[in-house]
């Protein structure tokens, strides 16, 4: 790619694709397409057709994605596979109808066995049961990763695959219905500090291992990828550190400033054990995390809530 490179990043307002925005900005990339869903929907395949053979971009980055927490990903099961797929297979299809130079996929953790070992590999997918409440979504980003395996194959498109562990970072989601757990919890207490509320719940046992990785350490991760990967395989972008919900909720708690208590709602779904993602592949590629975990959610509190 080079700085006048016909760029298109699907997802733009989000916060992976506005992650990556920023950062192909502050390297001096100039010609950066992006469309609202209003002025293209995705699903639409005759709006993806024109919008190809129209702008003709060099290089599609296909952050977009409908997305969601435990909660909204087991009720709008539907919508999340159909949603998906179908934005997922038109983009892909016209990335090669007009011969775009490189595609990158942006898929989800969630694509693992709900009881793979861990850490994960990218050689355990489809070796498992998927975890049930996000199985609609889990099985469309599989398909993402497949059609891009499956273009490579006949047509020899550069089209590579990435997956990305647990997000945080600027633009997050902090609904408390549909949001992931760490923007969830800041949130929460944020709102019981602000409102002298003795106690803030946490859903589940607090048991589940998680790992997060701030989404500018993502954005980088996948320009890494763009300007030195060209493989069929997929790979696994991540900190490759975990640790506990419990952990997490206290960390979040310390920087926020919250003084209360913790209550742990076991009646409430604690979703896969552990979701660890093994990221020796994208190391031994020459590329590693730098934004420390505490140290992001701090830069993130102060900036979504406005604090000093």
């Amino acid at each position: 790619m080079n700085k006048e490179s016909k760029i298109y990043v699907a997802g733009h307002r989000g916060m992976v694709g506005s992650a990556l925005v920023r950062l192909l900005e502050k390297k001096g990339y100039t010609n950066i397409i992006t469309r609202t869903s209003k002025e293209l929907d995705l699903r639409d395949q005759q709006q993806v057709r024109q919008f190809f053979q129209t702008e003709k971009p060099e290089y599609v980055i296909l952050a977009a994605a409908k997305v969601g927490g435990i909660q909204a990903n087991n009720i709008y099961r539907a919508d999340f596979i159909y949603d998906n797929i179908i934005m997922e297979a038109n983009v892909i299809h016209q990335a090669y109808e007009t011969k775009v130079k490189k595609l990158l996929f942006l898929g989800s953790s969630c694509i693992y066995p709900k009881m793979a070992p861990q850490p994960l590999k990218e050689d355990y997918l489809l070796t498992g049961t998927l975890e049930a409440t996000n199985e609609p979504y889990a099985i469309a980003k599989i398909a993402g990763i497949k059609m891009c395996e499956a273009y490579k194959d006949q047509y020899g498109c550069n089209f590579i695959s990435a997956m990305p562990t647990n997000l945080y970072g600027p633009n997050d989601n902090y609904d408390l219905n549909n949001s992931h757990v760490l923007p969830a919890l800041l949130r929460k207490f944020h709102e019981a500090k602000e409102s002298g509320t003795d106690t803030v719940e946490v859903w589940g046992s607090g048991s589940p291992l998680r790992e997060f990785l701030h989404v500018d350490d993502l954005a980088e991760a996948c320009y890494y990828l763009i300007q030195n990967y060209n493989d069929k395989e997929f790979v696994n972008i991540g900190s490759g550190v975990d640790l506990s919900i419990k952990e997490l909720a206290t960390l979040i708690k310390d920087v926020v400033g919250f003084k209360g208590e913790l209550k742990f709602d076991s009646s409430k779904p604690d979703g896969t054990p552990r979701k660890l993602m093994d990221v020796s592949k994208l190391e031994k590629l020459g590329w590693k995390y730098s934004i420390g975990l505490k140290e992001g959610i701090t830069s993130v509190y102060k900036e979504a809530f406005k604090t000093a």
